[in-house]
């Protein structure tokens, strides 16, 4: 059992009981994370789109990634630059998937 989950500007596949470094999301007061844009729900009669589905998570964490090193260069012009990015990220443990009224859990 598995769904596929839109958010930040990707998509997830997930299973309960996944960890999953997604883009910075701001949880509820009890650290949970509810995605409604639910793409696919894989189940007995294969992988469909169902018609209300959810995805429940909780918070395990924040932190910031690796940094990312841009750098431009223009040949024969004496021309570099370097630029640095780290992206912030929340870590989220797939708690639930509910699909057409059925809920699937770790």
């Amino acid at each position: 059992m598995y769904a596929v989950l839109r958010t930040g500007g990707k998509q997830y596949r997930v299973a309960p009981g996944d960890v999953l470094k997604i883009e910075t999301v701001k949880p509820s007061t009890d650290n949970t994370i509810e995605f409604s844009d639910v793409l696919a729900v894989s189940g007995e009669a294969g992988i469909a789109k169902p018609a209300a589905a959810k995805v429940t998570a909780e918070v395990v964490g924040e932190g910031r990634g690796a940094k990312i090193l841009v750098f431009h260069l223009k040949r024969k012009k004496q021309y570099k630059k370097l630029q640095g990015h780290r992206q912030n990220f929340t870590e989220v443990r797939i708690k639930a998937i509910e699909a057409d009224g059925v809920t699937y859990t770790a």
